[in-house]
């Protein structure tokens, strides 16, 4: 039974919005991860195998975790969209 306040087009489009932004978040880690290689430039610093590894979990952990909930999110406005429901009591 679809919502009485969300029309399905209005929830496919959050669909597509919600999954488009998983997209963004996925090439935005993958600059953050291409940018924070370890270099050694000799006496003008860099960052070090131990940092590197540091850094990449911190952002795959933020990063995962906005992952995840924008999908859970698209899975759900898909569902609203079929006229399935989940589960989720309305207000």
């Amino acid at each position: 039974m679809p919502s009485p306040r969300l029309s399905p087009k209005f929830a496919k489009l959050l669909t597509l919005q919600l999954l488009g932004t998983v997209v963004v978040l996925l090439g935005v880690l993958a600059f953050l991860i291409y940018h924070t290689r370890p270099n050694y430039m000799g006496t003008t610093g860099g960052i070090d195998l131990i940092n590197t590894f540091i850094t990449w979990m911190a952002f795959i952990a933020v990063f995962g975790a906005l992952i995840a909930i924008h999908l859970i999110f698209a899975r759900q406005m898909r569902s609203e969209a079929n006229g399935e429901r989940r589960g989720v009591k309305s207000w």
